[in-house]
């Protein structure tokens, strides 16, 4: 038997109360891998960056319920028009997007877990959001969920008649074209999923994801010092250059105990005569609590990061290597943002439509 799926403080994940029965619960979840699996027994699909969600009207209602089961639909209001495109007893599965400007934005995901209901409303109206579809699990009341992928994505296409659907290709090699373009819009890698294999909620056994290994050149803004009194780096506070020539913090990255003495001779000389520079970055990040201090912006460091959100990298990143050999205003946001390039997809194509915040 497949062991339950746990939430982010090792809980398993409880199925809704009233759920039907017929709605297999939780969502399939996806394995992490280095390359993309070949063979024809596998399906590409991008890898959206926004909040899962199984949208389901069996118990009478519409519902939105994320991976934890929590209702979201209170948070995207204008997905209940999707509702009179669902017969009864039906279930898709998809993830919840917002684009602007032709971008993924996940910042504007995060602000509509509002506790004001008037304050979700106006979001709603001025940057709507988007199901996308990529799944069904029951339709009309018939569980389409045990039936192979395959089977299943035909069945997406043939009746979810109104719906944004994800696009799916067979082809390896179109799959690996999106892993190197799609970071400019915001897309977060590639899905693979096992076309002969049934929908098994909960599990990682039928669909793996791939990201691209992303690494950036930084430059050294300032130190965070470790909180023991005797004035060791614990972390190095990270800028990129924007067009007019202003640095911006972007976040940080580990100093490891066995790097230490490196990274501190290359480092505290610059403390001397350094800039004025504060910085701030959202507790999620960490080490707000530790004394920081800027440093002069001479020093470039290389480091691998997964994904940036906003303006900051979302997560920490891991500190590789020192590059004495680059200069600091080389250090720009076209590093981690590069521009479109004529043939690169966009979200409209993949999406066929977009919302009206777009």
């Amino acid at each position: 038997m497949p062991r339950p799926r746990r939430n982010r403080t090792n809980e398993p994940v409880e199925r809704p109360a009233d759920l039907d029965a017929a709605i297999p619960f939780p969502p399939m979840e996806a394995e992490l891998v280095r390359d993309l699996p070949e063979g024809d027994e596998w399906q590409y699909e991008p890898k959206w960056d926004g909040f899962r969600g199984l949208l389901e009207n069996a118990s009478g209602a519409l519902r939105l319920w994320s991976r934890n089961a929590r209702p979201l639909l209170r948070y995207f209001p204008e997905l209940e028009a999707l509702g009179d495109l669902l017969p009864p007893r039906s279930c898709l599965d998809g993830e919840i997007v917002i684009v602007r400007d032709g971008i993924l934005d996940f910042d504007s995901m995060q602000t509509r877990l509002h506790p004001a209901e008037s304050r979700v409303r106006k979001l709603a109206a001025e940057i709507p959001a988007t199901f996308v579809a990529f799944d069904v699990l029951v339709w009309d009341g018939e569980e389409h969920w045990p039936a192979p992928l395959a089977e299943r994505r035909a069945t997406l296409e043939e009746l979810a008649a109104g719906f944004v659907l994800s696009p799916a290709t067979r082809d390896r090699d179109d799959a690996l074209e999106w892993l190197d373009s799609f970071e400019a819009i915001g897309l977060d890698g590639v899905i693979a999923k096992r076309r002969d294999a049934p929908y098994r909620a909960g599990e990682r056994t039928a669909v793996v994801k791939v990201k691209p290994e992303k690494t950036a050149d930084c430059v050294v803004a300032g130190v965070r010092w470790k909180a023991d009194g005797e004035r060791r780096i614990a972390t190095l506070l990270l800028g990129l250059y924007d067009d007019d020539g202003h640095l911006d913090y972007v976040g940080s990255a580990a100093v490891a105990p066995t790097r230490h003495d490196e990274i501190a001779a290359a480092v505290l000389p610059l403390l001397r005569d350094a800039p004025e520079r504060r910085f701030s970055e959202p507790n999620r990040w960490g080490g707000g609590e530790l004394e920081e201090a800027a440093v002069r912006p001479e020093l470039v460091v290389e480091v691998r990061y997964d994904k940036v959100q906003g303006r900051r990298f979302r997560h920490g990143t891991k500190l590789l290597r020192l590059r004495p050999d680059k200069e600091p205003e080389q250090c720009t946001w076209r590093e981690v943002r590069p521009p479109l390039e004529p043939d690169d997809p966009t979200l409209a194509g993949l999406l066929g439509s977009v919302p009206a915040g777009d």
